[in-house]
């Protein structure tokens, strides 16, 4: 009688989703530290990193990151940045074209951030009007009652992981308040340059607008390209725009492909208040970023325009929210993409009606542009009404470039090359215009171009 063996194969375990971050509680404590530190954002930093540590590391069996998927996220990796681990790579200089003065000559206001230091500009007669335009870690030892009104109340810290390690770490940030009835004409521009690898990086920008007051702020975030090492950016955006107020927010980031790109943003819009809100995004590696608006007071009115274009095995996720809180308010989406190679991009956008909000007037979009057969689009558009007198629509397209039109642009003797890149930056124009800064807009133009080889 034959004895039969039974071999059990051992299950594999992804030894690299049981590591962890090399982040501590004691770094936390440094960053507040000192005492000038209010003890209301000594709280704050402790209990975001009482959420950081409780919460788990996304996977794709939650929904909203079923389509992004961080197995390969090197979380023993990356050392926030500090004067004992900078480098020759992280010392890189800025690229001249992004502190160029956005109008004119001169500078209404700008912040710059590097690994070694942060520079604050800002003009004496904006100053005058009570404007303040400054670094968060200022902000939060001149300007505490006013951080106090903003800061975790708009973007809470038990949102995700990444949101808590923002709230938890960030010492680079922007603190932006603009007084009642107080226009300021000429824009504001802040910069995050965050050169080298192995590195985290962490941003929290704010911005308040009293009644009655208006203002156009452009933020940037870019680094270099790393040939080995990959980085990590943890972010945190929370706006108000009060009654009546008037804020254009044109946001742009230009990571190094080694990036890993994780960002939580929310503005409020209060009564007959108005946003504009720009996306624009052709750099990292991988990009994480919920954005939401909520349109709290009636007649409040929020215009969200995106574009991206990714290349290589880049991968873009957005997940947009437009929340209709009150009556009569409206709110408008637009997001634009191409993709080249295997990259793959992700929209997940929701318009959410509440109860009561009747006289809503919503609509989203979202188009993109497949210009290799191995590049991916996924576009997941959604309504959510709780109201019977609305007006809500949505739509997503993802196609090619159509054929008649390189035909026609062919036999009015352009190449191939030029007719593909003529119609692409057609495609994108409509978001481009609305970049209201001339030398921005052809900064980024220029990338897209680049990325079309």
């Amino acid at each position: 009688m034959s004895t039969r063996t039974v071999s059990k194969r051992a299950r594999r375990v992804d030894k690299r989703q049981k590591k962890s971050f090399l982040f501590s509680r004691e770094m936390v404590e440094a960053i507040s530290g000192n005492g000038n530190v209010p003890e209301f954002i000594k709280e704050y930093r402790s209990l975001a990193w009482d959420e950081f540590e409780k919460l788990p590391i996304p996977t794709t069996s939650e929904e909203a990151w079923r389509r992004t998927n961080l197995r390969r996220l090197p979380v023993d990796e990356f050392f926030p940045v500090s004067m004992e681990n900078l480098t020759t790579e992280s010392l890189f200089p800025i690229d001249a074209e992004l502190i160029e003065p956005l109008v004119g000559d001169i500078h209404g206001g700008q912040i710059v951030f590097t690994n070694e230091e942060v520079q604050v500009e800002l003009s004496s007669t904006i100053s005058a009007k009570g404007v303040i335009f400054t670094d968060l870690i200022t902000a939060e030892r001149q300007h505490p009652d006013l951080l106090s009104l903003i800061m975790g109340k708009i973007v809470k810290s038990d949102e995700g992981k990444f949101a808590a390690l923002a709230a938890a770490m960030s010492q680079k940030g922007v603190f932006l308040y603009v007084p009642q009835g107080i226009h300021v004409e000429l824009p504001l521009h802040s910069v995050i340059w965050a050169p080298g690898k192995d590195l985290a990086f962490f941003s929290h920008i704010l911005v308040w607008l009293e009644e009655g007051s208006s203002v156009t702020y452009l933020h940037e975030a870019a680094s270099p390209n790393e040939q080995d090492g990959q980085a990590l950016h943890a972010g945190l955006v929370e706006i108000y725009v009060g009654q009546g107020a008037n804020l254009r927010f044109v946001e742009l980031q230009s990571w190094g492909e080694h990036v890993w790109n994780f960002s939580h943003e929310r503005a409020r819009i209060d009564r007959d208040a108005n946003l504009d809100w720009i996306f624009g995004a052709i750099g990292s590696h991988v990009t994480k970023n919920f954005s939401n608006i909520d349109l709290i007071g009636q007649g409040a009115t929020g215009r969200m325009s995106g574009f991206y274009f990714t290349d290589g095995v880049q991968h873009f996720d957005h997940d947009t929210q437009q929340n209709h809180l009150a009556p009569n308010t409206m709110s408008d989406l637009l997001f634009k993409g191409a993709l080249r190679e295997h990259s793959r991009s992700v929209w997940q956008g929701m318009i959410y009606v509440a109860p009561g909000a009747q006289k809503t007037d919503g609509y989203q979009a979202n188009r993109n542009l497949i210009l290799d057969s191995n590049a991916r689009a996924d576009s997941i558009p959604g309504l959510e009404i709780l109201a019977d007198d609305v007006r809500c629509t949505h739509g997503a397209t993802i196609g090619k470039i159509d054929p008649d039109q390189v035909f026609y642009l062919r036999s009015r003797g352009i190449p191939y090359k030029d007719a593909e890149r003529l119609i692409v930056e057609g495609f994108f124009d409509p978001i481009m215009q609305r970049i209201p800064f001339g030398g921005v807009r052809t900064r980024f133009q220029d990338e897209i171009l680049k990325k079309m080889g």
